[in-house]
């Protein structure tokens, strides 16, 4: 007989189709400017305390993104130790996690290829449409959301450590040298997914539902073979349910406490499906935000729940009869069960960063119906580059629109119009560069589509104000205050308006309202002190510009009114002490320099004022005011007097 040939060695193959991957997904991914954050990030990130010492990152504030998740909280303090708020890194690593995440499913997808229930197939098809199937999925503009949007690595981490705990079962499964040792890093795997996101709480069954399609044939079996590892896989349920506990439905916004119907939601998520779907095999006009929209059309809702039983129907009947096409099936359903099903999130109706995990069963059942329809020659193959190459294309320019707030609410705003939420943060977006104008269009936009979007009337009354239309911004102010009646913000605002026309009985009245709600708001005590000065009441303005001082020490513009008012009722040491801090807070304002030398000088403090009125001509070479008044110093101080 002839002698057999040696088994081939795929490790450069291997290697060729990792290198490949890698580098596809870096191109499309760090073409974007990344300079900014977007939406949820500011909360989770810029405002996150918690991320700037490591002792504090184990413990996230509630009401954020990452709330009940310290896994993610902490890979945010690292990115925060390593480059502080810079939102580079914080996209470096984002890539790295989905680089790692693609490569774990391409070696899922070649274990699983190799296998009897999947056909055993030859080894290099086998890791050629491994490493398809990888490239694709990863490639997928559908992915951007969880990788483009940084705080969304929620998704995308636990994506990667979901992967990690199935490839470190099937390692532990296949016996040998290690297999305990890929077994504690299953379980370990998982119980880091657990502290990042709440989906994960589907990992053990999944595996289980593997175990028992590809290896072990039977539920029965897989349990006799590997029962501890399934009781440590389901031993993680009880920290992400203590997780769960402690964030209170993820601060009210999740459960069936949030403020939604499970019904209508349950109804919503039909259509969501079908979306996901749609978008997973036609990736065209992705939005963001699909905004806060609940339901639809009846005949549309119908629609989409038959289209979603058949598919739940099929799953059932090929996990019976065809177990690995029905694997892909359940692996769909499932994920998506805990945020797509009957249990409501309020602030997410309809989210593309669901679909991070779910659609590698979509990209592998559509790369094996296509490998079945075009044969396993160079045609197949030309469909998949030219594929990845378009794909690629499409999530480069969908990772542009995360580069900063205006793109991100721009596109969201062209796609989605219905979303008021967008329009009103365009219109933010117009106040921080100063376009008031802008912000009042987009404002009123989202109040178009939303007349009672309480906090759109406030950000139009206060464009009104900035503006110079005081009358328009109360009844703005007003139908705010309809649906938020215990607003501290609102009776601070009612409170400028009303002083801006010189109602100051009014103004004083929506002040007081406002500091009964919340006394320790030091820019309202600050614009209380205002409004008590411009109606000549001194000393409760002197007191409120205290109070504002010693909540916000920071603030220069409270210390230089209290100053300028304790001088006016002669008060000076104590308007000296105020103005000195604010030199020290504003060491640069020739202004400060100048006024501080004038009350030195009043007080007798000859030497002091003049090296005052000298250091504001140092700033300043060309100020007149401070060279006569240093001048005037000089003359009083005389020949010989010394500072």
């Amino acid at each position: 007989m002839p002698a057999q040939a040696p088994a081939r060695d795929l490790r450069p193959a291997l290697v060729a189709c990792a290198l490949i991957v890698a580098a596809s997904v870096a191109a499309a991914y760090m073409g974007g400017r990344h300079g900014a954050f977007v939406y949820d990030d500011l909360d989770s990130i810029t405002s996150n305390a918690s991320i700037r010492e490591f002792s504090t990152s184990l413990t996230p504030p509630a009401g954020a993104t990452v709330s009940g998740r310290p896994f993610l909280n902490l890979t945010l303090a690292v990115n925060y130790a390593l480059g502080g708020a810079s939102p580079l890194g914080y996209h470096v690593l984002n890539v790295a996690i989905h680089i790692a995440a693609a490569l774990v499913l391409l070696g899922i997808v070649r274990s699983t290829l190799a296998t009897r229930a999947a056909g055993a197939r030859p080894a290099l098809e086998g890791l050629l449409l491994a490493a398809a199937a990888s490239l694709l999925w990863a490639l997928h503009p559908i992915q951007v959301e969880s990788v483009g949007y940084v705080i969304q690595r929620a998704e995308s981490l636990m994506g990667l450590l979901y992967l990690l705990t199935l490839y470190c079962f099937i390692r532990h499964a296949g016996g040998g040298r290690g297999s305990v040792a890929w077994g504690a890093a299953a379980f370990l795997s998982c119980l880091l997914g657990m502290g990042t996101k709440e989906a994960m709480v589907t990992a053990p069954a999944v595996i289980l539902l593997y175990d028992r399609t590809f290896l072990a044939g039977s539920f029965a079996e897989a349990w006799r073979l590997r029962w501890r590892l399934y009781l440590l896989l389901a031993a993680c349920w009880v920290p992400l349910g203590v997780q769960m506990a402690a964030g209170g439905g993820r601060s009210g916004t999740a459960g069936f406490a949030s403020g939604v119907s499970p019904w209508e939601y349950f109804a919503t998520q039909m259509k969501a499906i079908v979306l996901y779907i749609r978008l997973s095999l036609w990736p065209r006009r992705l939005v963001g935000d699909y905004g806060r929209i609940l339901g639809g059309s009846t005949l549309e809702l119908t629609a989409s729940a038959l289209v979603v039983a058949l598919l739940a129907a099929a799953t059932i009947f090929l996990l019976v009869r065809r177990p690995a096409l029905g694997f892909l099936g359940a692996w769909f359903f499932i994920i998506l069960a805990p945020t797509s099903s009957f249990v409501p999130i309020s602030t997410e109706i309809i989210a593309l960063h669901r679909m991070y995990l779910p659609l590698a069963a979509v990209v592998v059942a559509a790369l094996l119906l296509l490998r079945l329809w075009l044969g396993g020659g160079r045609l197949l193959w030309v469909v998949v580059v030219v594929g990845a190459a378009g794909l690629g294309f499409a999530a480069m320019r969908r990772d542009r629109v995360y580069d900063g707030p205006e793109t991100f609410w721009g596109d969201v705003a062209l796609k989605a119009p219905w979303n008021a939420g967008a329009w009103n943060n365009l219109g933010l977006v117009n106040v921080e560069k100063g376009d008031q104008d802008g912000a009042i269009v987009d404002f009123r936009r989202a109040l178009a589509v939303a007349p009672k979007f309480a906090t759109a009337h406030v950000n139009l009354g206060k464009a009104l104000l900035a503006t110079g239309h005081p009358q328009e911004a109360l009844s703005e102010f007003e139908a705010a205050l309809e649906f938020l009646k215990f607003d501290s913000e609102i009776h601070h605002q009612m409170g400028k308006a009303f002083a801006l026309q010189h109602q100051f009985g009014k103004a004083i009245n929506q002040l007081s309202n406002s500091v009964d709600l919340d006394g320790d708001r030091a820019d309202v005590w600050f614009d209380f002190g205002v409004v008590m000065e411009q109606a000549g009441n001194i000393g409760p303005a002197i007191e409120f510009y205290s109070r504002s001082v010693r909540l916000n020490p920071s603030n220069v513009e409270a210390r230089l009114d209290l100053g300028n008012l304790l001088a006016q009722v002669s008060r000076v040491p104590e308007a000296i002490v105020q103005y000195e801090d604010a030199a020290l807070l504003q060491p640069k304002a020739a202004d400060i320099h100048n006024n501080l030398g004038g009350l030195l000088a009043e007080s007798g403090r000859l030497g002091e004022a003049k090296a005052q009125f000298e250091e504001a001509l140092r700033l300043q070479p060309d100020y007149a005011e401070a060279r006569d008044n240093l001048a005037r110093v000089n003359m009083m101080m005389g020949p010989g007097i010394s500072k």
